[in-house]
C-alpha cells in the first residue's frame, strides 16, 4: 500500500466471479457522497472477466485498491481487505449489492457521535432475482425491525441482527477480537456474536441505505455452512458465554419445545455444559415436558424458546411477557 495519507475509512469488498454485478456494487461505493476512502477489491480466485472488470475500475479512481487472496472463500478474502485496510474504521460491502449514496456518509457520522457504540449497521430494501422467497422476505422485515444495541443484544440468537453487507464497525475491532474465521459455520454470523460476546455494542440506523439483492448463487442459498443446523451450532457455543453472564441459574436452563428437532438442537447446548433441566410444551400429552399454562411465577428458572416454526417466537415471547416473565433476565428466544 502507499504511504501517503491514511484515508478516513476502509471499504473491503471481496468478489468471486461477479463480472455481471461487480461495476455496479463498485460504483454505488464510488459514487457516495462520503469521499474520504479506499476501496479494497479482492479477488477470490474468479475465472470470469471480474479481476479485469476491477483493473478497469481502479485505473479510472485511484481510490480503488485490487488485492488478491488465494485461499478460497469469503472469510478469507475478507481477512485479506481487514489486514491490508490502513483507516481507523471499516465498512463491509458485497460484490452483488448496491449501496445508498448516503451510507457511508451516516455510518461515518453515527460512529463519531455515538462513541460507546463501535458497530453499525442498517436497515435493506430486499431485491430478489429469483421468485420471491418467502423466508428471505421474512428475515429482512425482521431484520429491520429493530435498531437500538439493546435489541440487538437480546435478539443475536434469533437470526444474525446485522445483515452483513452493511456493517461499519471501529478497526480496533479488528484488531483486539480478530476478523472472519473460516470453518464450518456462517462465518458472518459468528463474527457478530464473537464481538457481542465481548460486550461489543451494536446499532442499525433506522432507514435503509442498501440494496440487498438475492439471487440464486447467494452462499446463503448454496452453501452448507448457512445451514439451519449450522447456525443452530453457532448460537450454542455462544449462549453458553452469556448464560454465564446472564443466566442466574447457570448452566440450568429450560427449553420450551419439546419436538424432535428442538430436542436434536438442544443437544448443541448439552454439549458445551448447559444443562436442560427440563422441557415447555404447548401440549399436554407430553410425559417428559412442563405444559406451559403451568409455568411457575418468574424466577424459579430461565428458559430458552428454541421453537423455530413462523411467527412461534413472538407468541411465545408475547406469552412469557404477559406473565412478567423478562426478556434478557427470565428468557430468551433461540429460533
Amino acid at each position: 500500500m502507499s504511504s501517503e495519507t491514511k484515508p478516513a475509512l476502509s471499504v473491503v469488498l471481496p468478489f468471486f466471479n461477479a463480472e455481471k454485478t461487480l461495476k455496479a456494487a463498485t460504483k454505488s461505493i464510488l459514487d457516495q457522497t462520503f469521499w474520504d476512502f479506499e476501496l479494497l477489491l479482492i479477488n477470490n480466485n474468479s475465472t470470469d472477466e471480474s479481476l479485469q472488470i476491477a483493473q478497469t475500475l481502479s485505473k479510472a479512481d485511484r481510490r480503488i485498491h485490487i488485492l488478491n487472496e488465494s485461499k478460497a472463500g469469503v472469510a478469507n478474502a475478507m481477512n485479506c481487505g481487514l489486514k491490508n485496510a490502513r483507516a481507523p474504521f471499516i465498512a463491509r460491502m458485497d460484490a452483488d449489492d448496491v449501496a445508498y449514496p448516503k451510507k457511508l456518509e451516516k455510518q461515518y457520522n453515527y460512529l463519531k457521535a455515538n462513541p460507546t457504540i463501535d458497530f453499525i449497521g442498517s436497515e435493506v430494501e430486499y431485491v430478489p432475482y429469483i421468485s420471491e422467497n418467502k423466508g428471505f422476505r421474512r428475515f429482512v422485515d425482521w431484520a429491520n425491525s429493530f435498531h437500538t444495541s439493546e435489541e440487538i443484544a437480546l435478539k443475536q440468537f434469533i437470526e444474525i441482527p446485522v445483515i452483513n453487507p452493511t456493517i461499519f464497525f471501529r478497526r480496533e475491532l479488528f484488531e483486539k477480537y480478530g476478523g472472519c474465521r473460516d470453518g464450518n459455520f456462517p462465518e458472518d454470523y459468528e463474527m457478530q456474536l464473537r464481538y457481542l460476546s465481548k460486550g461489543i455494542k451494536m446499532a442499525k440506523l433506522t432507514e435503509k441505505q442498501l440494496e440487498w439483492h438475492d439471487y440464486s448463487t447467494r452462499l446463503t442459498r448454496t452453501d452448507k455452512r448457512y445451514s439451519t443446523e449450522a447456525f443452530f451450532q453457532t448460537k450454542a457455543f455462544y449462549f453458553k458465554k452469556w448464560s454465564e453472564q446472564h443466566n442466574r441459574f447457570h448452566p440450568n436452563i429450560w427449553v420450551w419445545g419439546a419436538g424432535r428437532k428442538t430436542r436434536q438442537r438442544s443437544a448443541n447446548l448439552v454439549k458445551h455444559g448447559l444443562n436442560i433441566a427440563g422441557y415447555i410444551d404447548i401440549k399436554k400429552t407430553k410425559p417428559d415436558a412442563i405444559f406451559y399454562k403451568d409455568l411457575p411465577q418468574p424466577g424459579k428458572f430461565f428458559i430458552v424458546s428454541m421453537v423455530s416454526n413462523t411467527g412461534a417466537g413472538e407468541k411465545i415471547k408475547e406469552f412469557l411477557l404477559h406473565q412478567n416473565y423478562r426478556e434478557g433476565k427470565d428468557f430468551i428466544l433461540m429460533g
